[in-house]
């Protein structure tokens, strides 16, 4: 189980403005990832150092985007201002996953912009969506050359500021949250009236420390 990777949603800025004015912070390019066609969105990615990756994400207009979990997701963050979504963890066995939450992994893929389909099972979305501190599983079906944190980068994830409850976190995964997030200092923050999730995270960039919330 590691980090796979964190999802940010464009606000009323929309997504080509939202990926300028991030990569420009992060002084680093996001490429076009394509679009998700059973969720009805889109993204742009960053590949971060250590195999993980960031996406930047809208919903589109189209009936998925209302019936697919994580499309009703994307939309509701964009709806409230956007900014961070979720993280989501990798595991190379999702049935046992399934097993523990009583539910089947949804099927997900992504068409990238060169003809490609990007694969891969995740399970989670809805539990995510009620308790904005749960990440949610993938696991790729892809081989591992087409992950979206390939391509090299000089862009490192440092820290995370979540609001929430770390046993909480840690029952949910079935482990500690200290083994996804090896290597990435987290502060746990009392919830603001009741709100939970991805508060801010800080990235190392060829400029400095960059905290983006």
């Amino acid at each position: 189980m590691r980090l796979d990777h964190l999802s940010y949603a464009a606000g009323p800025e929309g997504l080509a403005a939202c990926v300028q004015r991030l990569g420009a912070r992060l002084g680093a390019g996001f490429r076009d990832g394509g679009i998700h066609p059973s969720f009805g969105t889109r993204n742009f990615v960053l590949p971060l150092e250590h195999g993980c990756y960031l996406e930047v994400v809208e919903a589109l207009d189209h009936p998925a985007a209302d019936r697919a979990p994580f499309g009703r997701a994307v939309r509701a963050r964009a709806e409230s201002g956007g900014g961070w979504l979720a993280w989501a963890v990798s595991v190379d066995d999702i049935s046992v996953i399934e097993d523990r939450l009583g539910r089947k992994a949804a099927r997900g893929h992504r068409r990238r912009p060169d003809g490609f389909d990007l694969l891969w099972h995740q399970i989670g979305i809805n539990d995510v969506s009620e308790d904005p501190q749960l990440p949610f599983f993938t696991q790729w079906e892809s081989d591992a050359e087409h992950h979206p944190a390939q391509g090299g980068s000089t862009i490192t994830l440092q820290s995370l500021e979540i609001a929430g409850d770390e046993p909480t976190v840690d029952n949910y995964l079935g482990a500690s949250s200290r083994q996804p997030l090896d290597g990435i200092d987290v502060e746990w923050l009392s919830p603001f009236d009741g709100d939970t999730g991805v508060v801010a995270a800080t990235f190392g960039t060829p400029r400095g420390s960059v905290r983006i919330d």
